[in-house]
């Protein structure tokens, strides 16, 4: 098990500690307490709307570094299931993928220097998080999220011999369609119905199997941080 799944592992189970600590105090919970959400009381669902950006890497690749920077926005939902905990449901525009312009050396090829590397790929994303409040409206989540492919386009640029030429991978070693991740993220209330969002997302299952044997070294997966705004509607 690699850092990052030992990472969200340790989230998963702060998280639902947490939320089974406050579910058997519940009783205890006066009715007029004020609700974990930016919301009346007896609002059970509210939306809103998230944007900013995600910082990724792909792991499998041969580089290192979340110095792939994209667009991480869309509507939320939420529906208050008690005083303090909430689900959530996202329709997001996603872009992931893999950034790299140090020249490196290739490790299989002798004498063939990569000079730029990338990946690009753009996903519509549907995550399902539990949310815990606390008395600040602050919170924490953990979740999962389906992701479907919209389109990729990988851009590999190599010196070979000192001849430069690009080298188009796209078509030969497609991206997975249907992919899933972990999510695990806080919200900081900053003022009314705004929040700050930051978010660790991780793939479950692999965006790509059939690898360029030269230029990646293992079956890949999505890892990155999203950094957000989201407005809450009253």
């Amino acid at each position: 098990m690699n850092k990052s799944r030992k990472f969200a592992a340790l989230i998963i189970i702060t998280v639902f500690l947490i939320i089974y600590n406050d579910v058997a105090h519940a009783q205890e919970v006066t009715d007029d307490e004020v609700h974990g959400l930016y919301v009346p009381p007896k609002k059970v669902f509210t939306g809103g709307i998230v944007a900013g950006m995600s910082l990724a890497q792909v792991d499998g690749d041969y580089f290192a570094g979340y110095y792939k920077f994209g667009l991480n926005a869309g509507p939320i939902v939420y529906a208050q299931v008690g005083k303090r905990v909430a689900l959530s449901m996202e329709m997001l525009y996603s872009q992931k993928g893999s950034k790299s312009n140090i020249p490196t050396a290739s490790i299989t090829l002798p004498n063939v220097i990569i000079n730029n590397y990338g990946i690009n790929t753009n996903y519509v994303e549907v995550p399902v998080m539990i949310n815990y409040y606390d008395k600040h409206k602050s919170s924490i989540g953990i979740g999962f999220s389906y992701n479907r492919l919209i389109n990729s386009h990988e851009t590999l640029d190599v010196d070979s011999a000192n001849i430069l030429k690009s080298i188009n991978l796209n078509n030969n070693y497609p991206f997975l369609p249907n992919t899933f991740d972990f999510l695990a993220g806080v919200n900081l209330h900053l003022w009314k119905g705004f929040y700050g969002n930051l978010r660790f997302q991780y793939s479950i299952t692999p965006i790509r199997t059939d690898i360029p044997p030269n230029y990646s070294r293992a079956v890949q997966y999505n890892n990155l941080f999203v950094l957000r705004l989201m407005y809450l509607l009253r």
